[in-house]
């Protein structure tokens, strides 16, 4: 009830931020306006469930589902655009926004009220030529998971390929949301203002453009299908990453269908034993950086509500609507970065590609030691052949000196374009092993992932891998020797 409150008040900040902000365009009030009248709407609707009966609460939460959908209609997306999804870029560096605004992001963000079921229907019949009950055997109305442009409802289809029933999960975009969206970011001031919000001294020319970039590919849920598709077929066999196939024949640019996948969410295994969580842990960082150096590619969204864990650090990831795909330049750049610093601890080297990335202004009046000693608690974790325990305290103090620009280094530092996604991944990726208090060798398990190295299994998950790798470096033509 007390954080339902929080987000009308937080709402209202934001509202008068982006207003005193002197912020262009009545689109732009508009959206402001209404993550009020959100965050006041879910506060109400909170506070009168405390006192109903089990009757009145659904039709309580009823109510506010069909004015969520005149919401939907009448306001391109009802904070489902361009804000909503700013809230989950901006996640991994929420420890230094104002508390009012990463408290209204958040909400935003993990809280979005559904459309109603007819809304939902009338997509799926548009996108796939017919209504659900008659597309799929079964169709639930009621959505199992809302983002912020799109949710998803369980179904039973019949597969074409094999002709048997199976459980699938349909994704189904919120009508009005890529306009929406498209309309926000062609002014991109809404989006550097947020972000200046907690970063005064944060040039976000670059960060915004990437933004919106994968925002616009993020829409079409025809790229997420072969995004998620690839992926399930890298990792195809492997003994604890699994990615959820996609039904082809039921998908289009507004409709994903995948399988359906049941497991424990993030929230239900931060209860596990803290073996549980180190397993779980692992698992994480080994499929970033897997991905990463086997693919070229980053699943650039590092939320809790993306897993599924299912024990003995066996996880199923979702979402591949904002994936990254790198150049073998960027990748070059990545591997020698992380080479020179954490493996070789050549700064001089360090520092010459960090410059060459754009990373450092050439010139900067620093030595080598002072900017090698800013750059190096991003390796902090790997540097060294020791067993560590990550923590939230690391990861918070991480993204207070990413984005610190009171050092003199970081007023000759930015984040250029291919870098946005990796600090999102690597940065979200470290407050998830902080609240897991996540412990093991990484540095032991990155040099199993490092390509310069691809040094022997150091843990029981690394041995039940090989003959899956094997066979994945036969597949790729590699030696698997």
């Amino acid at each position: 009830m007390r954080k339902r409150l929080l987000l009308a008040g937080a709402a209202g900040v934001v509202a008068a931020v982006l207003v005193r902000r002197n912020v262009r365009g009545r689109r732009n009030l508009s959206i402001a306006v209404l993550g009020a009248q959100v965050g006041g709407s879910y506060a109400s609707t909170a506070a009168r469930k405390l006192f109903a009966s089990a009757p009145r609460r659904i039709e309580l939460d009823r109510a506010r589902e069909l004015r969520t959908a005149e919401a939907v209609a009448d306001r391109l997306g009802n904070m489902k655009g361009a804000m909503m999804k700013l809230g989950q870029m901006a996640s991994y560096i929420d420890e230094g926004l104002p508390e009012p605004m990463r408290v209204a992001l958040a909400e935003l963000q993990s809280n979005a009220p559904p459309m109603s079921a007819d809304l939902a229907a009338e997509v799926v019949e548009r996108e796939l030529g017919g209504p659900p009950d008659r597309v799929f055997v079964e169709w639930d109305p009621q959505p199992i998971a809302s983002a912020s442009i799109g949710q998803v409802h369980r179904a039973v289809v019949v597969d074409p390929a094999t002709g048997l029933e199976r459980a699938v999960a349909v994704k189904v975009q919120y009508p009005g949301v890529g306009a929406a969206i498209e309309a926000d970011l062609r002014n991109a001031s809404l989006l550097g203002a947020v972000l200046k919000q907690g970063f005064g001294g944060l040039d976000p020319d670059d960060m915004v453009a990437e933004i919106k970039e994968r925002l616009i590919e993020e829409l079409d849920y025809t790229l997420e299908a072969v995004n998620q598709q690839a992926f399930a077929d890298f990792y195809r066999g492997h003994p604890f990453i699994s990615v959820p196939g996609v039904l082809a024949s039921h998908s289009t640019p507004r409709v994903l269908t995948t399988e359906l996948v049941t497991g424990a969410t993030w929230q239900e295994m931060v209860q596990w034993s803290q073996e549980e969580r180190d397993l779980a842990g692992e698992c994480l960082f080994r499929f970033v950086f897997r991905s990463l150096y086997g693919m070229h590619r980053f699943n650039g969204d590092p939320h809790p509500g993306n897993y599924l864990f299912h024990g003995g650090g066996r996880v199923t990831f979702l979402d591949f609507g904002l994936v990254k795909r790198f150049t073998d330049d960027e990748m070059s750049t990545f591997v020698g970065m992380v080479k020179a610093a954490a493996y070789e601890h050549d700064v001089p080297t360090f520092r010459r590609i960090v410059e060459q990335a754009g990373l450092l202004r050439r010139g900067a009046p620093a030595d080598d030691e002072a900017i090698g000693e800013y750059f190096s608690q991003f390796y902090e974790s790997v540097r060294d052949d020791k067993v560590v325990t990550w923590s939230s305290e690391y990861a918070s103090r991480i993204v207070r000196h990413t984005f610190d620009r009171t050092s003199p280094i970081s007023q000759y530092a930015t984040v250029p374009k291919a870098f946005v996604f990796i600090q999102r991944i690597n940065l979200g990726l470290y407050a998830l092993l902080g609240e897991l208090r996540a412990t093991g060798n990484y540095r032991r398990m990155a040099e199993e992932l490092w390509p310069f190295v691809q040094a022997p299994p150091s843990t029981a998950m690394a041995e039940a891998e090989q003959p899956w790798l094997m066979k994945r470096r036969g597949r790729d033509g590699v030696p698997s020797g």
